[in-house]
């Protein structure tokens, strides 16, 4: 199966516009109907899509496959947080147990690209989705056997469920979602501004469908608490530079640098190292400094680890490249995921922990769609303006300017034998990636600022007083 760039991020911005547009509904139908029976349904689910994407015959219904994960997914997400929340009293054993939730969640984020190039390499691109059947089948056992049920009784004395809602925040992201994507063919193409104008207009409309709604997939009361406000903020904002910088990272090992999808994936070690083993000490640090402090310094040290790539990406070797950024990146997500989780969830009142953590969720999850479709298309007119001006300064002939224009839609250069425009292709695409890296690096530091100016000098889920 054939896929160029475009092909490519449709197939990870399907299952993410599923994900994050229905995550608020998930977490309403979690609490409504019980947390543990949405999980083993969402998980369900995703194994069956999983099945219809290994043997999708092509793009658009790998893509349609993709969406269905994506649904799976916004029922099991939030209602797993929600899991936890219920099942551990405040305190830190629950802390211990958000460490692990967001760990092995930012842990996801990051080598899942990676590692599943390396299932690419030795078994085929339909592994990736094969691999999900045996595990899915675990946790559905594990989840009747261990979960204990738990809902709001509350929930459906306060009215039906929001569909209307639903549907206007998928309409929403999936226009701006469309826009971004669609701007790489070309920003004055009439379909970039209806659909952007179209997301725009549709998610003013769930605000204020929510506004009035009695019982609402995202409340907004919960937003009138400044540290759930801004703690989503800075959410937003990290999760988009993680989500962006994992997803384009691996492309430039494999496409900029030569490296094998197993390399690449072996190149990811130190940051599932440092994160691992720093998720604990990000909870402790909370505890003694304050939320506010640890999530102030731990997005301002991913920012630095972002700048260190886009710096030194151009090294000889993957020591001088990609090593320093890598583990600075660890240091500061590894110090930031707990003590994230835990201040949104501390923030919200127990009733209400179902929706706080599907709006978190959903907040991550957007962060990702959103950031890889813009920072696609920052580095799509990086790359072809770095190689128009590379092509005119070297004066390429038609024939060779014909080559290097049935390479573009696929951001590389492997078929072409001409070993200099392979080259100049391979040179414009690193420096759409250092673009990539700056742009992630601001959002990062973004993230830091917003934790510094908003989170509220007492934090519960730190138990203590901010100074």
């Amino acid at each position: 199966m054939q896929a160029s760039a475009a092909d490519a991020q449709w197939i990870v911005e399907g299952y993410l516009l599923a994900l994050s547009a229905l995550m608020l509904f998930g977490g309403a139908l979690g609490d409504r109907y019980g947390r543990r029976l949405m999980f083993g349904l969402g998980t369900a689910l995703f194994a069956l899509a999983s099945l219809v994407c290994a043997l999708a015959p092509d793009v658009p219904i790998l893509v349609a496959a993709r969406v269905v994960q994506g649904i799976g997914g916004m029922l099991l997400a939030p209602a797993s947080l929600a899991i936890i929340g219920a099942c551990f009293e405040a305190g830190v054993k629950r802390d211990r147990a958000y460490a692990a939730w967001s760990a092995y969640g930012a842990l996801t984020t990051a080598i899942g690209p990676a590692l599943g190039g390396v299932m690419i390499d030795h078994f085929g691109w339909r592994s990736v989705f094969l691999i999900n059947l045996p595990l899915a089948a675990l946790v559905v056992w594990a989840t009747i056997a261990h979960v204990t049920e738990s809902k709001d009784d509350d929930a459906r004395k306060e009215g039906r469920l929001d569909v209307s809602g639903a549907f206007l925040a998928t309409v929403g992201l999936g226009g701006i979602t469309y826009a971004l994507i669609a701007m790489q063919g070309g920003a004055r193409d009439p379909r970039v501004w209806g659909a952007a104008l179209a997301g725009a207009i549709a998610l003013i409309a769930f605000v204020a469908v929510e506004a009035r709604a009695k019982a609402p997939i995202m409340p907004l009361a919960l937003f009138a608490d400044r540290t759930f406000s801004g703690i989503n903020a800075a959410t937003l904002l990290l999760y988009g530079c993680v989500g962006a910088l994992f997803y384009f990272l691996p492309f430039d090992m494999i496409q900029g640098h030569g490296y094998s999808a197993t390399a690449a994936a072996v190149a990811m070690f130190p940051f599932v190292i440092g994160l691992t083993t720093l998720a604990r000490a990000g909870t402790a640090l909370a505890r003694r400094f304050g939320g506010r402090v640890v999530l102030c310094a731990g997005p301002s040290i991913v920012a630095v680890g972002c700048v260190l790539l886009a710096v030194f990406e151009r090294g000889d070797t993957y020591w001088s490249s990609f090593f320093p950024g890598l583990c600075v990146i660890a240091i500061g997500m590894g110090l930031t995921v707990a003590p994230l989780t835990a201040t949104v969830m501390g923030s919200a009142q127990p009733r209400h922990i179902g929706a706080a953590s599907g709006i978190n969720n959903a907040v991550a999850r957007t962060a990702g769609l959103l950031a890889i479709a813009a920072l696609g298309a920052v580095l799509w007119y990086a790359f072809n303006a770095r190689l128009d001006a590379s092509l005119a300064t070297t004066h390429a002939s038609a024939a060779q300017r014909a080559q290097v224009d049935v390479e573009r839609p696929k951001l590389a250069g492997a078929t072409i034998a001409d070993a200099r425009l392979h080259g100049e292709i391979i040179a414009a695409y690193r420096g759409g990636f250092t673009d990539v890296a700056f742009g992630s690096a601001l959002l990062a530091f973004g993230a830091g600022l917003v934790s510094l100016t908003t989170i509220g000098r007492r934090n519960r889920a730190a138990g203590r007083t901010d100074l």
